[in-house]
């Protein structure tokens, strides 16, 4: 008999031949309905010419009122700082699964994308008939690559036919011909050697009946054996008088932006220290987050203001409070991508790339300021025509996110590293100013209009 205990993380295996469990298509639209780790209640829809819709409203929102309902769970969720990862690594199943389902925080530290090493190994055992992300993509580029060395051939068999079918029809004499033809009727028959130059062009040319490069890609994909693919003779490798756990040994891992996303902006986490003795505050985690974005780590009083932790939270902060699932860009050579409902259901459609902009007259006082200030700001031409190539590939927006950077006064260390109110963080934030440019490529023949 086989059960598995999700909430635990693993599952054992003793006994009898393990019993298959299919997994179906998940419905994403109801595994993430939610765009936040958080309970809506939203007011019904108002029509005034409808007195129910007006009397509905109303009772609702006095019900709110009089018994208020709380969005948030009743115990927040922890997590702990890792210096080592320069991450917070949340090691809860409950609560890696709610903030990936809701809202697609942090990445599997042993998957590519969504949290996915126990169910390979739960199909890889045998257990569980299905496909993760992984075997999806894994399959796909083996498809790709294989349609690529179809169509290799193929050009190569084309050039190949050309060139015999213009060795035959190259003029010559007369003269050669008839002795040509001599020779070879004088010459005793040899099987497997055709008399006729058609006949011989047929036998060692390629046939044009050859099968499409995506039927060649399908039927190579049928041939070949996939593994874990749950069938009998895979269920054979389990000993059937011997234990098998699987404990679940994969955590989720949380950027320094979303984690302070989700206790700052949001307040349902609580980040510890390493040993997990000490929940560290709001204030002293956006120093700690600061000095540990740099390489190697700074101390609280080098710190500046266009650090580049809070350069990327800014930009981070401001896409979420509009709307948009944020991801890591480093695939694409950006800094962020921005979905519209996440990555299960669709492509980023904007690439985010983060510019500081020295506007203040502070940075300007002085030469040597002016200088370093200029250094951080130039970009060359060849760098923007890369990255806008590289975006226009895979039919993403390029979009150029200019930071205003305040002056240091602003942003002294002194007033985050005080136990101090949230306000403090509130000014801060609002001290940095955001401006969008999207770039396009500009192509004359799509573009003539």
């Amino acid at each position: 008999m086989s059960y598995i205990t999700r909430a635990e993380g693993s599952v054992n295996l003793a006994g009898s031949l393990p019993k298959v469990i299919k997994q179906s298509r998940p419905n994403y639209n109801v595994l993430h309905a939610l765009p936040l780790p958080l309970k809506i209640y939203p007011l019904p829809p108002l029509i005034p010419h409808n007195p129910l819709s007006v009397l509905y409203f109303a009772c609702t929102y006095l019900y709110q009122l009089i018994v208020p309902l709380s969005s948030h769970r009743k115990t927040k969720l922890r997590a702990y700082f890792s210096p080592e990862t320069r991450s917070v690594h949340v090691t809860d199943q409950n609560a890696a699964r709610a903030f990936w389902e809701s809202g697609f925080f942090g990445k599997g530290n042993l998957s590519r994308s969504k949290p996915s090493w126990f169910d390979r190994e739960l199909r890889r055992k045998g257990v569980v008939v299905g496909e993760t992300s992984e075997d999806v993509t894994r399959k796909r580029r083996e498809e790709r690559r294989e349609f690529k060395k179809e169509r290799a051939r193929k050009e190569r068999e084309t050039i190949d036919s050309a060139l015999k079918e213009e060795m035959t029809h190259v003029d010559s004499p007369l003269e050669q011909f008839t002795d040509a033809s001599k020779n070879i009727e004088d010459q005793p028959e040899t099987s497997g050697i055709s008399k006729n130059t058609d006949d011989l062009i047929t036998s060692s040319g390629p046939s044009f009946d050859s099968p499409k490069p995506a039927d060649a890609v399908s039927s190579a994909r049928d041939n070949t054996p996939i593994p874990n693919s749950g069938s009998r003779e895979h269920y054979a490798e389990v000993e059937t008088d011997q234990d098998v756990s699987i404990e679940n040994q994969e955590h989720l891992q949380l950027t320094f932006e979303e984690a302070f996303f989700l206790v700052y902006g949001l307040g349902i986490l609580e980040v510890e220290n390493t040993e997990g003795t000490e929940t560290i505050t709001t204030n002293s985690l956006l120093t700690l987050f600061r000095m540990n974005s740099y390489f190697p780590s700074h101390t609280a009083s080098n710190l500046r203001s266009d650090d580049p932790f809070l350069m990327s939270y800014v930009v981070y902060h401001h896409f979420r409070s509009l709307g948009w699932v944020v991801r890591s860009g480093v695939k694409f050579a950006v800094d962020y991508l921005l979905y519209n409902r996440g990555p299960v259901f669709s492509h980023a459609e904007f690439a985010v790339i983060i510019l500081p902009s020295y506007y203040h007259p502070y940075w300007r006082e002085s030469a040597d300021r002016a200088t370093d200030v200029t250094q951080r700001e130039i970009k060359s031409w060849w760098w923007l025509h890369c990255v806008n190539r590289v975006q226009s590939q895979v039919r993403k927006s390029l979009v150029l996110v200019y930071v205003e950077v305040p002056p240091p006064q602003m942003t002294t260390a002194e007033a985050c590293i005080d136990n101090q109110s949230q306000t403090d963080i509130s000014q801060l934030l609002k001290s940095y100013q955001v401006r969008e440019m999207i770039v396009r490529r500009w192509i004359p023949n799509r573009s003539r209009d």
